[in-house]
């Protein structure tokens, strides 16, 4: 009966390791590759990560398109921050309800590759850039990044992972 006790425990393991860590609507994530921690909304809704960018421009260096932009945040410095371009998504806008006729509009958003570190875990994702400064959050986090941080959202609770540690 031991031996059956200990083979089920060991077979239920990877289905606890599975478990997601519960994060709030809100947390603080870290940038390395900017220096910078920003206030980010969780959001399942979405399917890529955000980061708000002005001036951003598309440029090609040894063949690799790059793209150079500045952050468009209340803090932001001026300074100005390259990284080479993994991919361009293409983004539905939403259709108003006066306007359901009408296609919903398309835009064209470089991507690139950030690590980014929530809680103390660090993981590597794509991030589009566009300039969210009308917005409260600098940051979007969507829902493959969410994948990948295995993480799940209780929009009842804000700032669980307390400050980045990676």
């Amino acid at each position: 009966m031991k031996s059956l006790l200990a083979l089920l425990s060991l077979l239920a393991l990877p289905v606890m390791a599975a478990e997601p860590t519960v994060y709030g609507r809100y947390e603080n994530i870290k940038l390395p590759e900017l220096g910078q921690t920003f206030k980010a909304k969780m959001d399942t809704g979405a399917w890529t990560a955000s980061l708000s960018a002005k001036d951003i421009e598309l440029f090609t260096r040894d063949g690799e398109e790059w793209v150079r932009f500045r952050l468009a945040t209340k803090d932001a410095d001026g300074k100005v921050y390259e990284h080479p371009v993994s991919r361009i998504s293409k983004i539905k806008g939403r259709v108003d309800e006066e306007d359901e006729g009408d296609a919903p509009e398309i835009s064209k958003r470089p991507v690139v590759d950030l690590e980014m570190c929530l809680g103390g875990q660090k993981r590597t994702m794509e991030v589009n850039l566009v300039d969210r400064s009308h917005f409260n959050y600098p940051l979007l986090i969507g829902s493959k990044a969410l994948r990948q941080f295995k993480a799940a959202v209780n929009p009842a609770k804000k700032f669980t992972a307390g400050n980045p540690d990676c």
